[in-house]
């Protein structure tokens, strides 16, 4: 069976905790799309683990963790996590990586932050890790591909990617001969003895996997509203965190994923640009932050302040949509217990009209939220372990949200930990 582990809002939502959990009675965990820009938190009995690149199953030594070819390879942040692993006690996991993922190289990141720099107030919020030079030169068809590293035309491929980007390097931020092309060849040949071990030809792979029946998780990163294609734009990333892209980064069909679990926080977050409806700030928001998860509610790669605002039905819902969730898992809902009460944004008010529609990027700004107000519980619930066990106010929450969005809340997170999660 495969299942989907997506998430619903703008990601931060913990999605890698859940995948950590349900990997435990997996077989397979597949990453399938973005890069190092953006962190899976995980504490688990090894300590705690902020994952940029490595599927979230590799401290499950039975699971064979599959990098897909739709991950924006950073072959430097990869080797460094496993050493990270090994410092820190983990056993060496099994990995796996598609022969036809695509490398970002070092060129790629300076390329993020001149590009940044130069945009100044009109950027793009970007976590500098070399995403968007990267797909641009996917999609331009001159980036390198790992399988090329072992074909007798590499140095010709390398010689083109080094005139393109001096070229566009001279153009945009005259500077000359910014990539040499001897210092990539010898990084390349370095990367050709490296990868060899771990490489696969990742649709054969998980199509025979599947034909074996092994259960298979596929985790995405980041969440739905930054979609490149359904979400707020330009304000997103450079690939596609939908459970669909899934099957086309790891080669499957998409009628193999029978279950997908998108992901959603009990308030609202996002780092990066773009409008957040109903934005909290102030004491309020300073609050809620410092109260949100294990390290509250900063950016786990980028340490950034993550803006926060009150769980927000409207978008939720249109996250739950694109994601084509068939459950919910709802995590963070032990932060809220300090409240007496609760607002939750159930509709929008856009140019004087009431929606419960998500608007187009440009009416966000014009947005504002409305809200209702649940009872809180006010009491620590972090120990609870069974459903039964948690306050009335509690399950009234959980059961507003699921009302709201139209999809079952089948996980409850209520705690960093893997303990601290109740199945419903």
């Amino acid at each position: 069976m495969v299942t989907a582990i997506t998430g619903s809002g703008f990601g931060d939502e913990g999605k890698g905790k859940t995948t950590d959990l349900l990997a435990e009675k997996a077989d397979i965990v597949v990453r399938f799309q973005g890069g190092a820009n953006a962190g899976h938190t995980i504490i688990n009995d090894f300590g705690k683990f902020v994952l940029r690149l490595l599927p979230s199953g590799v401290f499950h030594h039975h699971v064979e963790n599959v990098i897909a070819s739709g991950v924006a390879f950073d072959a430097d942040i990869f080797f460094s996590e496993l050493e990270l692993l090994k410092e820190r006690g983990v056993p060496t996991p099994k990995i796996l990586i598609s022969s036809r993922a695509q490398l970002l190289l070092p060129i790629h990141k300076l390329q993020d932050r001149l590009e940044e720099e130069r945009l100044g107030k009109n950027r793009f919020g970007s976590t500098l890790s070399g995403i968007w030079p990267f797909y641009s030169d996917k999609f331009a068809r001159r980036s390198i591909q790992i399988s090329a590293l072992y074909s007798e035309n590499l140095s010709n491929i390398a010689a083109r990617f080094c005139e393109d980007k001096n070229v566009y390097f001279k153009a945009f931020y005259h500077i000359e001969n910014a990539v040499s092309y001897q210092e990539v060849m010898d990084y390349l040949t370095d990367l050709k003895a490296r990868l060899a071990p771990y490489l696969c030809d990742c649709p054969y792979y998980m199509n025979e996997a599947i034909k074996e029946g092994k259960d298979i998780l596929l985790e995405g990163q980041l969440g739905a509203l930054r979609d490149i294609e359904n979400g707020i734009y330009p304000y997103v990333t450079s690939s596609s965190p939908l459970a669909g892209f899934g099957s086309v980064s790891a080669g499957i069909p998409p009628y193999k994923i029978k279950s997908i679990i998108s992901v959603v926080k009990a308030y609202h977050t996002s780092v990066g640009e773009g409008a957040l409806v109903g934005e909290l700030s102030g004491s309020t928001a300073d609050e809620l932050r410092r109260k949100g998860g294990d390290q509250g509610e900063f950016g786990a790669n980028t340490g950034r302040p993550r803006r926060i605002a009150w769980f927000d039905c409207v978008a939720a819902r249109y996250g739950c949509m694109l994601q084509g969730a068939t459950e919910l898992a709802f995590t963070n809902l032990d932060v809220l217990g300090y409240l007496d009460n609760i607002p939750v944004c159930v509709s929008y008010k856009t140019n004087g009209e009431i929606t419960k529609n998500f608007p187009q990027t440009h009416l966000l700004s014009e947005s504002q939220p409305v809200y209702q107000y649940l009872k809180g519980w006010n009491c620590d619930i972090s120990e609870c372990s069974q459903y039964n066990e948690l306050p009335e106010a509690a399950k009234n929450y959980i059961s507003f949200i699921e009302n709201q969005i139209g999809v079952p809340v089948s996980i409850i997170s209520v705690g960093p930990k893997r303990n601290q999660t109740i199945f419903r």
